[in-house]
């Protein structure tokens, strides 16, 4: 019955508490999480229903406002889970953490990010704007520290100088990102979530994720816009 089905045991209770102390999984990581949790607490286990389990914990998350939602790393397209705070949506739950000038370092470097073609902004770029902010400037050496923060906290991630959101971040941020950057914030055009990395049409100006690109134009010979059916012009990952 489903209030037999939706009951938390102990395997639900310990999953939660794996996936807080990590604040993001991947997919198979969750997945394995999800068969141990099972089996350590002697609960019933299938190995397709993880999403099933964790609706049940989000049932009995609601009233305290949180969720596990599911996302896509923009990198290589894997599921990954997160734990997001439904009721101090988006910078507000950065600001028990961080000072307010790291704060606004945060918000400028996400500005740099989501205003660029392709979704990084290079640590230049970054520490220029430590010398501006309203609240307090930020040495440049203490600006790389702080980004270093930001990473290790999986708000930004980096590779070779540049940064860009961290799955986490865009799974957390998703609804902040749409509504303050409305006119620039683009939906991948295939999955339909938040696109900080993607390639775009020059005809129409759709966007399209990295990896939904790599699936979506697997098959075709002359890859075309799926929304103009212009010829696409940028390179097939």
């Amino acid at each position: 019955s489903a209030a037999m089905a939706a009951q938390m045991t102990n395997a639900h209770r310990r999953f939660l508490q794996v996936l807080m102390s990590h604040g993001i999984m991947e997919g198979s990581e969750a997945r394995k999480l999800h068969r141990r949790c099972c089996e350590i607490h002697k609960v019933y286990y299938a190995h397709d229903k993880l999403d099933d389990f964790i609706s049940t914990i989000n049932s009995h998350l609601q009233p305290l406002f949180m969720q596990i939602r599911k996302g896509m790393s923009e990198g290589d397209g894997r599921a990954h889970y997160a734990l997001v705070n439904l009721a101090e949506t988006e910078i507000t739950k950065m600001a028990s953490d961080y000072t307010e000038n790291e704060l606004e370092l945060f918000r400028k470097t996400m500005d740099l990010i989501i205003l660029s073609e392709n979704g990084f902004a290079s640590s230049t770029d970054i520490l220029n704007l430590a010398d501006q902010l309203k609240t307090k400037k930020i040495k440049k050496k203490e600006a790389e520290q702080v980004l270093k923060v930001f990473v290790e906290d999986k708000w930004l991630s980096e590779r070779n100088g540049e940064y860009t959101l961290h799955t986490r971040c865009i799974i957390e941020m998703e609804q902040y990102i749409l509504s303050n950057y409305q006119d620039v914030a683009r939906k991948c055009n295939i999955c339909h979530s938040l696109a900080i990395q993607s390639q775009v049409c020059e005809s129409c100006g759709i966007g399209i994720h990295l990896p939904c690109v790599r699936k979506y134009f697997r098959a075709q010979t002359e890859p075309r816009c799926p929304q103009c059916n212009d010829s696409w012009s940028c390179d097939i990952p």
